[in-house]
């Protein structure tokens, strides 16, 4: 399995390769080898992969503008140093803990089969279009959420846009839900959108612990190495560092700095129309990084719960910018960012 895994990263590379002399923002479709390949200016930028080891389409890697990649190698292309926790974090993905019971958060092939049939999986299903340009390139795809008695419950169509101003990248990420059934998003804190990033931006203070999936199961995630470790969260309310976590804010930034000396950030930017604005952050310095509007009492004692419903054949969108920077940037520049996504 591994050696298919490594196989297709490195066909992804040669695809990627390929795109090298042409400008602006190229999107092309590799569907053999089940992946989307994006390049700005000829560099890559990121993929979207389904790959056979998942159980769900991931963007990965996501790489900055100065060539330094931003997220994790493990489960598809693991590297010396790296922690080897949560299989289900490869690169960044949109998915939720419980579904009407069912677990599409966590799910990966290290679930032993008697539990399997508790856990979702998500299924590519097509490439709907996609486009390049000088500034901005598009991808519109289609998947199902199927339960984990093989039942669909969702239907998701996600649109992508990529973009580049200066010595910034972003991702946008405009994704539908349809019920195909009655469904409930029960209050959790396995969600929604998540990335999982490289051991530079890791908390230095990091000393890992046990973390309980959605379903109680405690995870452990052992105290690692921590040189190299230089990333801080900042949110817009202006909790830093581990205070991030459990709060809410409609942009949280984390910043690190490389052994040789690059800043690199990450942002996300929560939407204003968004269920459960403005999103509680569930950002973890042992290298998880994910926005959830859908948890509140699970983050908040004091909060009600939060059962999101969708009825038969309705439909409810997720909006979320996503920035990679070569810099770090002021709260004003993110502020404005944000204000500017809200528009």
């Amino acid at each position: 399995m591994r050696k298919l895994l490594l196989c297709g990263v490195l066909l992804g590379a040669s695809g990627m390769a390929m795109a090298q002399g042409k400008g602006g923002v190229q999107v092309v479709a590799h569907e053999g080898d089940r992946r989307v390949d994006v390049t700005i200016d000829g560099r890559p930028f990121t993929s979207y992969v389904w790959p056979t080891s998942l159980k769900k389409p991931v963007l990965y890697p996501l790489i900055a503008a100065d060539g330094v990649e931003l997220t994790r190698g493990y489960p598809l292309a693991p590297r010396a140093g790296e922690r080897v926790d949560h299989p289900h974090h490869a690169g960044l993905w949109f998915n939720y803990g419980n579904v009407d019971g069912f677990d599409y958060w966590n799910n990966s092939d290290a679930i032993k089969p008697e539990d399997r049939e508790k856990m979702g999986t998500i299924t590519h299903e097509k490439i709907v279009s996609t486009k390049s340009g000088a500034d901005r390139g598009e991808l519109v795809v289609e998947s199902l959420w199927v339960n984990g008695k093989g039942k669909p419950s969702l239907k998701s169509t996600t649109k992508y846009v990529f973009s580049k101003q200066g010595d910034q990248r972003g991702i946008d990420i405009d994704t539908t839900l349809t019920a195909l059934d009655k469904i409930v998003f029960h209050d959790d804190k396995e969600g929604v959108l998540g990335i999982r990033v490289a051991h530079f931006l890791e908390s230095p203070t990091e000393k890992g612990g046990i973390f309980n999936d959605a379903n109680g199961k405690p995870t452990k995630v052992a105290a690692a190495d921590t040189a190299g470790a230089t990333g801080v969260y900042l949110t817009s309310e202006g909790k830093q560092g581990d205070a991030a976590w459990s709060t809410r804010g409609r942009w949280c930034k984390l910043t690190g700095t490389t052994t040789d000396g690059h800043v690199e950030t990450i942002a996300i930017l929560d939407q204003t129309k968004n269920p459960g604005y403005p999103t509680y952050w569930h950002a973890r310095g042992y290298g998880l990084f994910a926005a959830n509007p859908l948890g509140a009492h699970i983050f908040d004692a004091k909060a009600p719960q939060f059962d999101y419903t969708l009825e038969k054949g309705k439909s409810t969108t997720f909006r979320y910018r996503v920035l990679l920077m070569s810099h770090a940037p002021s709260e004003a520049e993110m502020n404005k960012a944000a204000d500017a996504f809200s528009l």
